[in-house]
């Protein structure tokens, strides 16, 4: 079911401000996530190795933490340090630690062999750090498996009817648009959609200056999709008849929508991204209302997402069927199950299973 030896968002680092300790379950193993003293970020395995009580409900010292049922302390190696009234402590008395890194508002966490937790696999996403893209940052819960979510990403045609009057912008979409390159990568895909001498979405309509609110646009979906479930979408928005299918970008505003579906359990999922554009400068209203309307779009989705679940899960026989849109999921799911069978093969063996490595270069998505 799920990928061990690869690299999972765990949190935004704004939910660990002011020494919270996040509690959350990931691939279906309680995680105990604090910044410690020192200002590094520790993962914990969130239970006590003495009686089982969940750790989060404990408190934390320095970089350490303390279970408050009976008192025994952890470094943050998870390491057991103190036993209230005990000298002695057992060599192997600890809690599982896990591999973290704390990079471009991020935290990522390491499920597998920490032997094979290389930082350089993560994905580096530039804009997240750009000061001159801006967006909020959020997070959302499904009640569903992480790989609905990942099909609903890796499909354009669903903007057309679920977001008509939100992301989507009109049902013409599914019909008048098709992918102009779809590119099978080893470790996910790139698709290109472009819909020219359109009417502007009403979540970008919004932030259109008076005068430019009902004119036409030609508009560029860039979307990738890399294992175990990271989706980045370049958008653009051009003046019709501009050219920006030739390389002309006078007059374009751009986006980049970036999301990391985390499996919290095999029906449910963590769910966070953010939407940044370019050009607000210091209007932040832009960024607000983008924001609002991503969120208004998402709950479409999950609205369907989640009912989708229920349907899979009343009926374990029924199969999901394919059409000529569902080339680039149907590829991402071969994929991921190609790394999933080899990790599980390696791990039959005894040998090292080979890491995912995710775009480790500067990616700057459709480049």
């Amino acid at each position: 079911m799920f990928l061990k030896n690869c690299w999972y968002v765990a949190a935004w680092d704004h939910e660990l401000l002011d020494g919270r300790m996040l509690p959350r379950t990931i691939l279906e193993e309680g995680v105990l996530l604090y910044k410690a003293e020192s200002g590094k970020v520790v993962a914990l395995r969130d239970r006590c190795c003495h009686r089982g009580v969940p750790l989060h409900l404990g408190r934390r010292e320095g970089d350490c933490v303390r279970c408050m049922y009976h008192g025994l302390k952890f470094d943050s190696t998870g390491k057991c340090i103190q036993i209230p009234g005990q000298d002695t402590i057992p060599a192997k008395l600890g809690v599982k630690s896990y591999p973290v890194v704390e990079r471009d508002h991020l935290v990522w966490i390491w499920m597998g062999d920490p032997a094979q937790a290389d930082p350089a696999d993560i994905v580096d996403f530039p804009y997240l750090r750009d000061p001159q893209w801006k967006g909020v940052p959020d997070y959302m819960h499904y009640d569903a498996n992480w790989m609905l979510i990942v099909d609903n990403l890796s499909d354009f045609a669903h903007l057309a009817f679920v977001h008509t009057r939100t992301l989507g912008g009109s049902e013409e979409y599914a019909y008048v648009t098709k992918p102009v390159a779809v590119e099978r990568l080893d470790n996910g895909f790139r698709v290109e959609r472009w819909h020219m001498n359109a009417a502007p979405p009403p979540f970008h309509r919004k932030v259109l200056p008076a005068g430019e609110k009902d004119t036409k646009v030609d508009r560029r979906n860039i979307g990738h999709m890399q294992v175990p479930g990271i989706f980045f979408l370049e958008s653009m928005f051009s003046p019709a008849g501009s050219g920006s299918e030739k390389g002309n970008r006078e007059g374009t505003r751009e986006y980049r929508n970036c999301q990391f579906m985390t499996p919290e359990t095999r029906r449910s999922t963590h769910f966070f991204w953010t939407y940044l554009n370019n050009y607000e400068g210091d209007d932040h209203n832009i960024s607000r209302s983008l924001h609002q309307s991503l969120i208004e779009g998402f709950m479409e989705d999950k609205h369907l997402i989640e009912a989708q679940q229920k349907e899979i899960d009343a009926d374990p026989s029924f199969e999901l069927q394919m059409v000529a849109a569902d080339a680039a999921l149907s590829h991402f799911r071969r994929t991921f199950d190609k790394h999933l069978a080899a990790e599980r093969a390696a791990q039959a063996t005894g040998k090292a299973a080979t890491t995912i490595a995710i775009a480790p270069h500067s990616a700057g998505v459709g480049a």
